[in-house]
């Protein structure tokens, strides 16, 4: 999964401004390696990320992610507790709920 930690502005075809932060999850499910394996691996294979990637693709098991926004008006962040360009906080998904946009490919 990836998580943009940085605030951008986007104007719609209107003209209205907004801030957004974006958000990538995987659609492939995520698989972790006890401590022993991946100690085994990052001596025996330290490329096993790699590879398994470009099998995948061989299998024709093309990754993707789901991208999603929050969006924040600038009404909202003049008033907000936080300043949303804060990189070291998180927007609550409560009071800005991802919002479905497409998918990387």
């Amino acid at each position: 999964n990836g998580y943009g930690s940085h605030t951008f502005k986007m104007v719609n075809s209107d003209g209205e401004r907004n801030y957004v932060k974006f958000h990538y999850k995987t659609d492939q499910k995520i698989e972790c390696l006890d401590v022993e394996e991946a100690g085994r691996l990052s001596g025996a294979n330290p490329d096993f990320g790699l590879q398994d990637l470009y099998e995948a693709i061989a299998k024709k098991d093309f990754p993707s992610w789901s991208m999603s926004i929050q969006v924040m008006s600038f009404e909202e962040a003049e008033k907000w507790k936080f300043n949303p360009f804060d990189l070291t906080k998180v927007w609550p998904h409560g009071e800005f709920p991802l919002i479905p946009v497409g998918k990387l490919t």
